[in-house]
């Protein structure tokens, strides 16, 4: 009985004590369990409550997209809207060397072969740019055509892609290529208007901030941020007769076998720059292989001694000051004079001579007298008063002074041979400038290239009645006897001078000459002053009676039928008899 009492009692210690034992384990994992969850939430209050960037960044990185707007760069145009620079749309190749070689897309040798072949590149040193895992963009061509695109799409190449761009076209081609300039492979002026104005032209692109989901796909618009639009610029260029003087120029350079050459054409009125053309040139639109010295801007950069084109500012200064009248007459005999132990020469004996023989005949003699009869500060000023010695106001890049050295002491010698054009250079924008000074009857204006409302600031520097007398004394160079019978224009009454200079070298003058005719018309009301420089012609014409004043007569009388401007030549009685002398010559 004992015994079974004993059994009895154990099993039910046996009970007892199990319930114990389980009760502890289940505290324990509870406990446990309640520790990590603690851990997990003090966590999570951690991350999102007390230091959220970090998530906030991380969630962003995998979200947030920042997208430029893309924008087109302004346009260019002419006086009259004719487009001198247009963005036309373009696609740039691009490659992902990660996914391609995650991809394995190069083991598909025949599609790059292909890409390489349309392309006109290399198939090895293709492969070698895009083999890199550890890049992830890499262009692959810049400025593709839409169909060249389309064809590198339809490759269907893993890890190459696609995006939008622009290029920058010039429809008036080597025509206005110096004066527009041109820009880079990111749609950065870097020559001529194109650098000038590239702020202007650019503008800013736009942003926008959105938030994209796993698969890319955009699923909200968060910010979004205007960019400052391109502006158009509008040149007071007019490229009718831009181009009319480029042809003309062109054939000039071929026919008497020139180095260079350039022209200006400027509307005396306003100071706009109506032409800006110079030879050898370039196609912006294809610029490989091309030399520096076409790509520079040649009528604002090249400076060079100006010759008999600057005599008149001799007469001018004379009659300014008062120590000539209108009817003095000079003796230029022998022909010769020692001036400071050096000598100044005609090319024979003139005898004596009026103002309007002196222009006529170019005589050196003539205004070596004239400019020495005045003071010379005084002589000097004038040089300054035509705007020969400063920029033109145009603000061109590039554009040069001139060379002139201004001194305390000149020598009797130095000033007769600034009144003939030496010792000093100017480019041929300043002595455009110059002849539309006077062309204006003295006011003198800043040359400008940007069409504006605004009226160019005026200076008189002349007194408009000793201003169109010397155009009147002018006008017998184009006539019977005059050194520039070539550069006549039928119809119109022209007041020019022509200017042939020899080029410096060291230790003297060479055999290189320069050739210019500069003029005014028509001179009973003017309108345009245009400039032709020729520079080195080579063979038997080298004059600028020859070479640059026939140029001057096409140009000259081009513009001013595009202009319609009326006749003034009373011996010419009809536009008939115009044309037609006009054919004949």
């Amino acid at each position: 009985m004992s015994r079974v009492s004993n059994k009895k009692r154990n099993q039910q210690a046996k009970q007892n004590v199990a319930p114990t034992a389980l009760h502890w384990r289940y505290l324990l994992v509870i406990c446990v369990i309640m520790l990590v969850f603690v851990g997990l939430s003090a966590r999570a209050v951690y991350i999102q409550v007390i230091d959220p960037d970090l998530l906030i960044q991380q969630g962003d990185n995998r979200t947030l997209r920042t997208q430029n707007m893309p924008v087109h760069r302004g346009l260019i145009t002419d006086r009259n809207g004719q487009n001198l620079a247009v963005s036309v749309p373009v696609r740039a190749i691009w490659a992902d060397p990660k996914t391609i070689v995650e991809n394995g897309s190069l083991n598909d040798k025949r599609r790059w072969q292909a890409l390489a072949d349309v392309l006109g590149q290399d198939y090895d040193k293709l492969v070698s740019r895009v083999k890199n895992p550890k890049k992830r963009f890499v262009y692959i061509q810049r400025q593709v055509s839409p169909a060249m695109a389309d064809y590198v799409d339809q490759l269907s190449i893993n890890g190459v892609y696609l995006r939008d761009e622009s290029r920058r076209y010039y429809p008036t081609g080597e025509v206005s290529a110096q004066l527009i300039g041109f820009t880079n492979v990111d749609d950065q002026g870097i020559e001529g208007i194109e650098k000038l104005y590239n702020q202007w032209l650019k503008g800013s692109p736009g942003s926008r901030k959105i938030r994209r989901d796993a698969k890319g796909r955009q699923v909200e618009i968060l910010e979004q941020e205007a960019g400052e639009e391109p502006r158009d610029i509008q040149l007071t260029i007019d490229q009718r007769i831009q181009a009319f003087a480029y042809k003309e120029l062109k054939k000039a350079v071929q026919y008497y076998k020139a180095t260079s050459a350039s022209a200006v054409v400027v509307d005396v009125q306003t100071g706009e720059i109506l032409a800006m053309v110079n030879n050898p040139s370039y196609n912006p639109n294809n610029r490989s292989g091309v030399s520096g010295h076409r790509i520079r801007n040649r009528a604002i950069t090249d400076a060079f001694e100006p010759g008999s084109s600057i005599k008149p500012i001799a007469v001018l200064s004379a009659l300014e000051f008062g120590s000539v009248e209108m009817d003095s007459v000079i003796d230029t005999s022998p022909g010769w004079m020692r001036v400071g132990g050096s000598m100044v020469r005609d090319s024979r004996n003139y005898g004596e001579l009026d103002l309007t023989g002196i222009i006529r005949k170019s005589s050196n003699m003539g205004t070596s007298k004239l400019a020495l009869s005045v003071p010379k500060q005084f002589l000097i000023d004038q040089y300054y008063n035509m705007g020969l010695m400063s920029d033109t106001g145009s603000n061109l890049i590039g554009e040069s002074s001139g060379i002139f050295h201004d001194r305390s002491r000149w020598s009797e010698f130095e000033l007769s041979t600034l009144s003939f054009g030496y010792g000093l250079s100017v480019t041929t924008a300043q002595l455009a400038r110059m002849y539309s000074t006077l062309g204006s009857g003295g006011i003198k204006r800043p040359l400008s290239i940007i069409k504006s409302e605004q009226k160019a600031p005026e200076e008189r520097v002349l007194s408009e009645d000793i201003a169109h007398e010397v155009l009147t004394m002018m006008e017998s160079v184009v006539n019977e006897g005059g050194s520039g019978t070539k550069a006549r224009v039928p119809g119109y009454r022209v007041a020019g001078k022509t200017g042939t200079s020899r080029k410096a070298v060291a230790g003297g003058y060479g055999e290189e000459y320069v050739s210019i005719f500069a003029g005014v018309a028509p001179v009973s009301d003017p309108q345009l002053a245009v400039v032709v420089l020729i520079n080195e012609p080579r063979g038997d014409l080298y004059y600028a009676g020859d070479t640059a004043a026939p140029v001057f007569s096409k140009i000259m009388s081009n513009s001013l039928q595009m202009l319609n401007v009326p006749p003034d030549d009373k011996t010419v009685s009809s536009l008939a008899a115009i044309r037609g002398d006009s054919n004949a010559g």
